[in-house]
């Protein structure tokens, strides 16, 4: 029994695994940052699995990403869908960002997963057949087809093509847009279900559907829809229509209801959609066309997510075409099924209708013809490119066995696709092989051919598969590669990726018969499989040049395509010829090209060339078997394997034609030239004679190829070859290419050419060469065809430049697109560098360039797409930045620059010294890097090194041991960033002392004396007293803390943030007892601690930096676990919304918070939210806080219990909400509520009528056109009530049970915030009238009836609203106290008191010190972060008097509360003006009053002085206080002079309100960190301060790191040498970048110059290495090599001073090469230019060769004289004369000292013989072989122009220099090169003589 439940088991597990679908597609590799990758990546979908990965043929295939989905995966696809920019979370200014995603579809829905982690569920309102990617997203097509039933009354079908354009947005119907003979083109919905989608394609946007009915295909073009159509579309939606129609619409409803179920849905099958050939087309009847006014239940069809988004309908569905009079025939056996109905009493409610997105436009249909089958759908559908680019669109019949390719091609102005003639090709599968334009054809009879477009190119051999049985008539050729190199395919389980094998070898093997008359070919035929063996199935997966191959045996094989040529000079040949030839030639040409190189046995890259050579000779009528060189061009290796078939075996002895031919090679005559055979003194070998076929003449094959097009194939590969002088690193490719144009040039007859080459490579060129004879009729014809692209005088990129510096005109010169890429980039260059022309780079068509086209073959004037546009930011001063921001935008580098020769070079080099010395701050980081500033390249890169180590100390656990170190690290200050406050504060130990203060975590010290008659117990409560004492002060730390280490610190967001304990124990001496306040020997108050703890955790939250990445889920896992740290985590919440972060915090866990009821986190909530949606209006967080606002609740709503602090905290968050906004509604509420009585419900009303008046000042701010003044005054001044009017009047009939209130204001409630919102609604308006409002009273009986801490408010508000006309000067302050006080009240520390009393002295008194405070107070407003001396000294001098004062006997009268609050606020308003400077005397002055903890010194006062130090220093001396509207509002917050009395004190003023100062906290702090050591460092600025009404346009020198000014104060900011590299930062135009350094961090990147030391190690100056050599007479002799590490650290210039400047012993002759190179090496870095030393190496070594005469090239001697052109080019003096400071760029001696050398050795030369020589070559007769090389070096050098020039010219009849330098002035020859010339032109050398 048991055995067969198993075996049961095991079938079922078997059965299952065989229903299991799996598929797979495959797709070449996407990097994250779009550059090229080689590898694939697969999608692999079994069950509801899908697995995405990655793999190679040489790497392994690993799994990348795996999804499970909950049913069975349908369909896996790769789907981009892009993002409109205000949709996308993090908007990175560009106008669409791409999100890459997979989608899975499953029956119900589609889930969408993005790469970034994002996942989308987006809910199907219909069973979906397919889904495709487009180019804007989805495209879905609905399932239900020909089983759909007629409805009994007609009506309009669904659509059946839906898009989804991103997973948030709603599904919408296609519509489509099809023109026809019949008139305009009708838009519809795409509703016919006969359509079935069969491709979609995203480049182009095409779709390709198939009609069943028709048996046609239809391309379609895809693209967003247009307003237009939309409206035509949906417009019938308003046209409501019969009763008939209303019954039809609820059908469709039922319909779609009975559909959003996933029954079968229902359409009309008269329905569909005749082609544009379709004669039987009739205009359906009205009736006929009825449209559903609306749908019903369409919420299936938003998204699962989102039902609010309404349900749409497909209002005014209007048929495609309705063909209902002729019905196709098979339609008749349908079946007639009951329809399911609905009820006509249902009636259904106009909804607004979907708005389709995406509309198809129809492009072209196949032709009808007479027999098409009915099944005739395509298999497989792609897009395949041929050789030349031309686009076809193939579709497999597989019933007919035929692939139908369609070309195609854009339209001229790119808006639309036009398609050509369709062909036909026997096929059974078909794949595109993109990577090598070529498309792979499975033939019936089991035949592999490859095809390119629609041109066969041969047969593809495969080894390694089961072998294909040949009948050969001789042995096959074994191919080059072994076979056992090739893994043999293995039988694959599940058909996945990883089985398949590579194939090592891919061989097309040559289609011969009709390729090539050559060589006839001795392969059979048909290459058949065996009929009984293995054959290939089919094809599938292509990726680049991938394919697998399915074979019969259920085997899969990965095969790879070769590509057509790897060598670069041959893929640059390839790409020229083809460009230039008639497409079709091309086609051909490359097809016979591709046979030769991937024949059986194919060439190794090192013969690419000479098959190359063969081949393209061959194709242009020669006999390469006869011409001598190309026929011993690959005696390197293995026979031409273009005639391997024919050709015997060669012989393993060898002949004597081997010998000779190496003799004869180029390769010999190189080596006889070549230094090394001079050094071995070798003797030159005879060469034999050549044989008589040499001397004789070949003639062409005229019928061949490419035989008519030989001139352009010339001319293109004459532009290759210039090409390629213009990378170093292809000057092996050109010797190359030079002896196959020679031949060419020879052949054509072109001595220009010819000599042309000779000069270039004399040792390669030979004077005498075998010539092929073409006809004269031939000839003509051929150079009649090619006219329009050649031209007689060869074109040369060097003597463009030098024309262009020598002043003289230039021609365009010829440019071919994609191939002389460098050619263009150097002429446009030059053009704007040199000849100055700015438009060179600008959008226009460049003068400079014509463009030779293919095909036409026509020239026309360059037009460029990467032209640059100098806008937005970037500043451009002059041409030198104009060229180097061009060069980046088109993507120049370093490395390119590298390989430029230098000659070339050097205009570009020139421009990046200019601009290296003077760039502008705000340059992107390509071009900082090409002009080798790597400080500005890392900081345009926005490297933020000060990010403060990231990793947090242990965090440690309440059971850890409580050890000092521990302690110490858990003071809430541990994060701070050390090497950067060491640099501010260099000199003591303020940092630490502060630390001291500030820190509450360790116990206190209760230092109290027992005296002799105080019993223990008294002892014990005296020392609890006197800790409840010091307590007062602990708990007041934390604010001040938090302001120390605000913004410091980025938390791990796998850790929880560490909130230092609040310690409220202490420690009494001498044996260091715990005293304790819980012991319950004295009364202690109740929730002492609980602000405290709150406190505590804003400072910790505080500390989190608002660049740090946390989000929802970090927020919540703070939250403690036990409830005693609810306060703190309540501040916590606080802080993260000061730092913005709270915006990331979920609404449903702001939620969750504001239910648990507990006050504090309530009031921490809602002031963060508030602060982080600071002046946004955002309704959501409005209808938060409104719900705590009883005036902002409707008259009718329940009444809320509410706490009286939370009400406060609300009515503060709307006023931080509504900043700045004026928001008439709200600040109405709020103003009728201040003079509101207090009712029964409330407890204080002070803080919240002060919050009240804030709330409404953060509104009012600077808006000062509501009429409020009158009622604020009598707010503040007192009077009448008025009456009530409004919603809330009924609220203030009911009384207040303890405050007894009559008809009167009660000022003492109202007075305080009426005049803080005079103070911010008029704020900075220099309004007297409303100031004189404010004046202190002047009379002693109005004194009397003010509050004296009124009076500070009030000359506050005063002097806020007069802004301009506060001064910091003791005169000025003392102006604000009325003459009546001045008059007659004492100083502070007077001695004696007067005995009159006729005044209220105690009035005066306090009257005085609270103006003065006040005063004072706005003093610190106006200057806040200023650091002003001479607001300072100041308030110096008044705090300094207020302290005495307390000593003084005055203090009796005025009241030590007064004056600590007065001293209170002088310290605050001191620390505000050197806030964040570290200022010694604010903090010697904070110490003291920190010692004060007895007498009147209560909680309140701590703070404040607690507060003052944190403003000292504010987020550890990086920020500072600004004083702008909301910062000045957010600042009177803060600091509200009002302090409580006592910890838990709110009466007058919230206090989580003192934290608001954050909002006023701006970064500020500059630090110069050095790039190469990347620490931060001193470095010395210059700050320019704009000009205002107070001072001129000023310049200040300071030592940064420092603190700046208010941005909006300064012009600019330099970085001042000499020991650094100069730096502007410009703020006249805009201070954003300066603003986006400041926040991050502050670091300025700055790079020492070369041989100087850092400030730090070198205060004076005076050990830097320039200092020590400026005594020495020659830098360079004292120079020595181990001393360049001074002046870099690049290891590449380390290296040459080590092997080449360093002396050995024996030197000798090599002395003087060690002292050249040591001189250079000390010019390059010490004038930091180190790129020029390969430069200077270059000519020397140049130069050298030329006076041992071994030049056999002279590419050189070329680069030396345009270096000399440039630096005497009129616009290079220009430069230096309108800059004489610039530095020379290259040495001032050096140019000189090698032009002299070099002339000297030409004229030695011509003395020693050379001048025979010359002559000879100007009469063309040069004989003598052994002087070319000079010959050509001095031709180059003095540009002699050609002899047949000279001869053309008129020089015959030449008897004196005066005619000769007339006649010669055509071609801008030299004097210096004449006065040479002359003796061998002139018959009579002593003509001379003028």
């Amino acid at each position: 029994m048991k055995s067969s439940v198993f075996l049961f088991f095991v079938v079922c597990l078997f059965v299952f695994s065989f229903l299991i679908k799996e598929s797979w597609q495959l797709r070449k590799g996407v990097s994250d940052f779009g550059e090229e990758v080689d590898y694939d990546e697969e999608l692999y979908v079994a069950s509801n699995m899908v697995i995405w990965s990655k793999g190679s043929k040489s790497e392994a295939s690993a799994a990348y990403k795996a999804f499970s989905v909950d049913s069975p995966v349908l369909q896996a696809l790769w789907c981009d869908f892009t993002i409109q920019q205000e949709k996308s979370d993090n908007a990175d200014g560009s106008k669409e960002i791409v999100q890459k995603c997979v989608c899975i579809l499953q029956s119900s829905c589609v889930n969408v997963h993005s790469i970034d982690g994002k996942d989308y569920i987006a809910a199907l309102p219909f069973q979906v057949a397919n889904i495709w990617p487009t180019k804007f997203g989805l495209l879905l097509e609905r399932s239900g087809s020909s089983h759909e039933v007629p409805p009994s009354p007609p009506r309009e079908p669904l659509p059946t093509m839906f898009s989804m354009l991103h997973p948030l947005d709603e599904i919408t119907p296609l519509v489509c847009k099809s023109g026809g003979v019949f008139g305009s083109a009708r838009v519809q919905y795409v509703a016919d279900y006969t359509l079935r989608i069969v491709f979609v394609n995203a480049e182009p946007s095409i779709v390709m559907t198939y009609d069943t009915v028709q048996s046609l295909h239809t391309v379609w073009a895809l693209r967003k829809v247009k307003p237009e159509e939309q409206n035509m579309v949906l417009k019938f939606s308003e046209q409501l229509g019969t009763p008939q129609n209303v019954a039809a619409s609820n059908s469709l409803t039922a319909q779609l209801r009975s559909l959003s179920k996933g029954d079968s849905p229902m359409a009309s099958p008269f329905q569909n959609y005749s082609s544009i050939h379709s004669q039987s087309r009739s205009v359906s009847s009205p009736s006929m066309q009825s449209r559903s006014p609306s749908i019903s239940n369409m919420a299936a069809l938003s998204r699962s997510h989102s039902p609010a988004l309404g349900v749409h309908s497909f209002s005014g569905v209007q048929r495609f075409n309705s063909s209902g009079n002729v019905q196709s025939p098979r339609r008749h056996s349908i079946t007639h099924s009951p329809e399911s109905t609905c009820s006509d009493s249902f009636l259904v409610t106009e909804t607004e209708p979907i708005v389709p997105e995406l509309c198809i436009d129809h492009l072209w249909t196949e032709a009808i013809t007479k027999m098409r089958e009915k099944n005739s759908q395509a298999s497989k559908v792609f897009i395949t490119t041929d050789l030349c680019g031309q686009k076809f669109l193939c579709f497999l019949v597989e019933s007919q066995l035929q692939l139908r390719c369609v070309k195609f091609q854009e339209s001229n102005d790119k808006s639309q696709l036009i398609f050509g003639s369709v062909t036909n090709i026997q096929a059974k599968d078909a794949a595109p092989v993109q990577g090598v334009d070529t498309l792979l054809v499975l033939e019936g009879s089991g035949n592999l051919v490859l095809y390119s477009g629609i041109v066969r190119v041969g047969k593809v051999f495969i080894p390694g598969l089961p072998a294909p049985s040949l009948t050969m008539s001789n042995q096959m050729p074994r191919p080059s590669t072994p076979l056992d190199s090739v893994s043999t395919p293995s039988k694959t389980l599940n058909k996945h990726l990883g089985p398949l094998e590579e194939s090592m070898l891919l061989s097309p093997v040559p289609e011969l018969r009709d390729s090539s008359k050559l060589h006839d070919s001795t392969y059979i035929e048909d290459c058949t499989f065996q009929q009984h063996g293995t054959f290939i199935h089919a094809l599938r997966d292509p990726v680049h040049n991938r394919v697998t191959l399915e074979l019969s045996s259920n085997t899969m094989v990965r095969i790879t395509i070769p590509e057509i040529a790897t060598s670069e000079l041959v893929k640059t040949c390839l790409q020229g010829v083809k460009a230039i030839l008639p497409k079709e030639i091309a086609v051909q040409m490359l097809v016979k090209w591709y046979n030769a190189y991937n024949a059986p046995g194919g060439p190794s890259y090192r013969l690419e060339w000479n098959l190359f050579v063969t081949c393209l000779m061959n194709m242009m009528g020669y006999n390469t078997e006869k011409l001598t060189w190309t026929r011993n061009l690959n005696v390197g290796g293995s026979p031409s394997p273009v005639s391997a078939p024919k050709k015997a075996r060669p012989s393993e002895t060898g002949s004597d034609e081997d010998w000779e031919y190496l003799l004869s090679s180029d390769y010999h005559r190189n080596f006889e030239s070549h230094p090394l055979s001079k050094v071995l003194g070798l003797d030159p070998l005879e060469v034999l004679a050549p044989k008589d076929d040499f001397l004789q003449s070949l003639s062409l094959d005229y019928s061949t190829l490419l035989f008519t097009h030989i001139p352009a194939i010339f001319f293109v590969l004459h532009l290759v070859y210039e090409e390629f002088k213009l990378n170093l690193l292809m000057g092996e490719e050109n010797r190359s290419l030079v002896v196959l144009l020679v031949q060419l040039a020879r052949d054509l007859k072109l001595e220009a050419y010819i000599d042309y080459y000779y000069r270039d490579y004399p040792a390669l060129v030979k004077s005498s060469g075998q010539t092929c004879i073409i006809d004269q009729g031939e000839f003509k014809a051929m150079f009649h065809a090619s006219s329009l692209i050649f031209s007689a005088e060869p074109p040369s990129i060097f003597q463009w430049l030098s024309s262009c510096l020598k002043g003289g005109r230039v021609q365009p010169y010829p440019y071919l697109p994609g191939i002389c890429e460098r050619s263009k980039l150097v002429i446009l260059s030059v053009a704007l560098y040199i000849l100055g022309d700015e438009s060179a780079v600008s959008n226009e068509a460049s003068p400079y360039l014509y463009k030779i086209t293919s095909g036409q073959q026509k020239q026309q004037i360059e037009q460029d797409d990467n032209r640059c546009c100098f806008g937005h930011s970037t500043s451009i001063s002059s041409l030198a930045e104009k060229l180097i921001i061009w060069l980046t935008n088109i993507g120049f580098t370093l490395r390119d620059l590298e390989t430029l020769p230098f000659g070339v070079a050097l205009p570009i080099r020139d421009a990046i010294y200019y601009c290296r010395e003077q760039p502008a701050s705000d340059w992107p980081e390509a071009v900082c890097v090409l002009i080798g500033r790597q400080d500005l390249s890392k900081q345009a890169c926005e490297g933020n090194l000060l990010k403060s180590k990231s990793s947090v100390g242990p965090v440690l656990s309440s059971d850890s041991p409580s050890g000092a170190e521990s302690e110490e690290d858990e003071d809430g200050m541990n994060n701070m960033n050390d090497e950067v406050m060491s640099l501010i504060w260099s000199k003591d130990l303020r940092v630490q002392e502060v630390r001291r203060l500030l820190q509450s975590a360790r116990p206190v010290r209760v230092n109290v004396v027992q005296m002799p008659e105080a019993s223990d117990h008294d002892f014990i409560e005296e020392k609890e007293n006197r800790l409840l004492q010091l307590c007062q002060r602990t708990m007041a730390l934390p604010v001040g803390r938090g302001m120390f280490t605000l913004f410091s610190y980025h938390p791990i967001p796998a850790e929880q943030l560490p909130i230092p304990k609040l310690n409220l124990t202490g420690r009494a001496p001498p044996r260091n007892s715990t005293v304790d306040l819980n012991s319950g020997n004295i009364d202690v108050p109740p929730n002492m601690a609980c602000w405290a703890s709150f406190h505590n955790g804003v400072a910790a939250g505080l500390k989190i930096a608002p660049a740090s990445r946390i989000d929802s889920s970090w927020i919540i896992y703070n939250k403690p676990k036990n409830a005693e740290q609810a306060n703190e985590y309540a501040g916590f919440l606080m802080a993260l919304g000061l730092s913005g972060h709270l915006t990331k915090l979920a609404t449903l866990n702001i939620h969750d918070y504001l239910t648990k009821g507990h006050e504090m986190t309530s009031i921490g909530l809602l002031l963060g939210v508030s602060a982080a949606k600071l002046g946004t209006m955002d309704m959501a967080i409005t209808r938060l806080l409104s719900i705590h606002i009883p005036a902002l609740l409707p008259p009718t709503s329940t009444e809320l219990d509410v706490p009286h602090n939370v009400q406060v905290a609300a009515v503060i968050g709307i006023g931080l909400v509504y900043q700045g906004t004026a928001h008439r509604h709200t600040a109405e509420v709020l103003l009728a509520e201040i003079g509101r009585p207090p009712g029964p419900e409330m407890e204080y009303c002070t803080d919240r009528d002060i919050a009240f008046h804030f709330s409404c000042n953060y509104n009012l701010i600077g808006m000062s056109d509501l009429n409020v003044p009158e009622q604020l005054y009598q707010y503040m001044v007192g009077g009448h009530r008025r009456f009530q009017a409004g919603m809330h009047r009924e609220k203030h009939k009911s009384p207040s049970y303890q405050i007894k209130e009559g008809d009167t204001i009660n000022v003492d409630v109202t007075c305080p915030g009426a005049t803080l919102a005079f103070a911010m609604i008029y704020l900075k308006t220099n309004n007297r009238s409303i100031a004189d409002w404010l004046q202190a009273p002047d009379t002693m009986y109005l004194l009397d009836f003010v509050k004296p801490e009124f009076l500070l408010l009030r000359t506050l508000a005063r002097c806020l609203i007069l802004w301009d006309d506060i001064m910091p000067s003791t005169e000025w302050v003392d102006s604000n106290v009325p003459q009546i006080i001045r008059e007659n009240s004492i100083p502070l520390h007077a001695t004696e008191l007067p005995s009159s009393e006729d005044l209220s002295l105690e009035t005066l008194m306090q009257a005085h010190v609270y103006i003065i405070a006040g005063a004072c107070l706005s003093l610190g407003f106006r200057f806040a972060g200023s650091e002003n001396k001479a607001a300072f000294n100041c308030l110096d001098k008044y705090a300094t008097d207020f302290l005495k004062s307390l000593s003084a006997p005055t203090a009796s009268i005025i009241g030590h509360y007064n004056l600590e609050t007065c001293l209170s606020v002088l310290l605050l308003s001191l620390a505000m003006v050197v806030a964040g400077s570290g200022n010694l005397k604010v903090l010697q002055l904070c110490r003291f009053m920190h010692k004060k903890t007895g007498g009147e010194m209560n909680y309140g006062f701590h703070l404040a002085h607690h507060m003052a130090l944190g403003l000292l220093f504010l987020g550890g001396g990086r920020y500072s206080l600004s004083t702008s509207n909301s910062s000045i509002a957010a600042l009177l917050c803060a600091l509200y002079p009002h302090f409580p009395v006592h910890s838990t004190d709110n009466r007058y003023h919230l206090q989580a309100l003192r934290h608001l100062y954050v909002l006023a906290a701006d970064p500020r702090l500059l630090i110069p960190v050095d790039v190469d050591s990347n620490t931060p460092c001193y470095a010395l600025i210059e700050v320019t301060f704009k000009g205002t009404q107070w001072y001129a346009e000023t310049t200040e020198e300071m030592m940064a790191p420092t603190l700046l000014p208010e941005l909006h104060l300064l012009k600019q900011i330099r970085v001042k040498g000499p020991r650094y590299w100069e730096l502007l930062i410009d703020l006249s135009n805009e201070t954003n970048h300066l603003k986006s350094i400041l926040s991050k961090g502050g670091v300025l990147y700055v790079k020492l110059r070369a041989g100087q030391l850092s400030y730090k190690e070198d205060p004076m100056g005076w050990r830097s290495f320039s200092a020590q050599t400026i005594t020495h007479g020659n830098e360079a002799r004292s120079f020595k090599p181990e001393d360049i590490s001074a002046f870099t650290s690049d290891p590449a210039l380390l290296l040459f001073a080590e092997y080449f400047c360093k002396p050995t012993v024996n030197m000798g002759q090599k002395q003087e090469m060690l002292d050249f190179f040591s001189s250079i090496l000390y010019e390059c870095v010490t004038q930091e230019k180190p790129e020029m030393l390969p430069t200077y190496i270059a000519i020397d070594q140049a130069v050298r060769r030329l006076e041992r005469e071994e030049m056999s090239e002279t590419f050189e001697l070329g680069q030396i004289k345009l270096v000399l052109e440039f630096f005497n080019s009129r616009c290079h003096q220009g430069r230096m004369s309108r800059n004489p400071n610039r530095g020379l760029f290259m040495n001032s001696e050096f140019l000189p000292v090698m032009k002299c050398t070099i002339d000297k050795a030409l004229d030695q030369w011509l003395q020693a013989g050379g001048d025979v020589c010359l002559r000879s070559y100007l009469s063309r007769q040069l004989k003598d072989e052994s002087q070319q090389n000079m010959l050509a070096c001095f031709l180059v050098y003095h540009s002699v122009p050609l002899p047949g020039q000279l001869a053309a010219g008129g020089l015959e009849g030449i008897t004196n220099f005066s005619e000769m330098l007339l006649k010669f002035k055509q071609w801008n020859v030299l004097v210096r090169a004449l006065l040479r010339l002359a003796p061998v032109l002139l018959k009579n050398p002593q003509s001379m003589v003028l």
